[in-house]
């Protein structure tokens, strides 16, 4: 890891990993597809050649696009009304 970008869409990525593992091996059907978790990872490899190549603002506006799409369409945390 050289940069603060690899650090960031590395944390990033691999809680988007787990999330697809335990939700891969989870008896429960949450809604959400494989093809939902593309968009996340493409992302998270897209904002970090942005922050690496000098890109600093596209890269961090698309780090946390990456996130609020994360929580809103892969829902990780159970909200309760």
């Amino acid at each position: 890891m050289k940069s603060l970008y690899d650090l960031l869409t590395g944390i990033v990525f691999a809680g988007i990993a787990v999330l697809f593992l335990q939700r891969s091996t989870s008896k429960e059907d949450h809604g959400d597809r494989i093809y939902h978790y593309a968009p996340p990872a493409v992302g998270c490899a897209l904002a970090n050649y942005l922050g690496n190549k000098g890109y600093d603002l596209p890269a961090i506006l698309l780090i946390a696009a990456v996130v609020i799409y994360s929580v809103v369409i892969l829902k990780p945390f159970p909200f309760k009304r």
